[in-house]
């Protein structure tokens, strides 16, 4: 980042000695000026408050990437500012199934950090995956 240019630079960062992650970076440095965004985890409920895909995380993942990308964009944020996103799994093993959805929605370039645990529920018994995210906007 410039002293002219108002964009925060965000860095991933990948540490020698760790194993690359697959579309997530180790670290994620962001020099402001900007506008931090956090976004409550998000689990498969549409606008209605129904619940998508009952029994089926893909279906599910895909409410919740939807939903997030809502949420971004009433923030004025794009996924290119998502700097972390948080992953709360009914089965870790579903993972792959996660990670598909997420690579419709989240450009391949963008690299955020992540986390991903495995819990014995969620706020409802029929939800399987519930995601939250962290932007940052850039200054205007």
């Amino acid at each position: 980042m410039t002293n002219n240019d108002p964009r925060p630079a965000i860095r991933q960062i990948d540490a020698p000695g760790l194993a690359p992650g697959p579309g997530y970076s180790h670290a994620v440095s962001v020099d402001l000026p900007g506008r931090l965004v956090v976004i409550s985890g998000q689990i498969a409920l549409d606008a209605a408050g129904n619940l998508v895909g009952p029994g089926d995380l893909e279906a599910q993942t895909r409410q919740v990437f939807a939903n997030l990308e809502a949420a971004l964009t009433a923030a004025g944020a794009r996924w290119e500012h998502v700097v972390r996103l948080g992953y709360f799994l009914r089965d870790a093993g579903g993972v792959g199934a996660v990670r598909a959805v997420r690579a419709e929605f989240v450009p391949a370039h963008v690299s955020p950090a992540a986390s991903l645990i495995e819990v014995s529920r969620l706020v409802r018994d029929d939800l399987l995956v519930e995601i939250e995210a962290l932007a940052v906007v850039p200054a205007a």
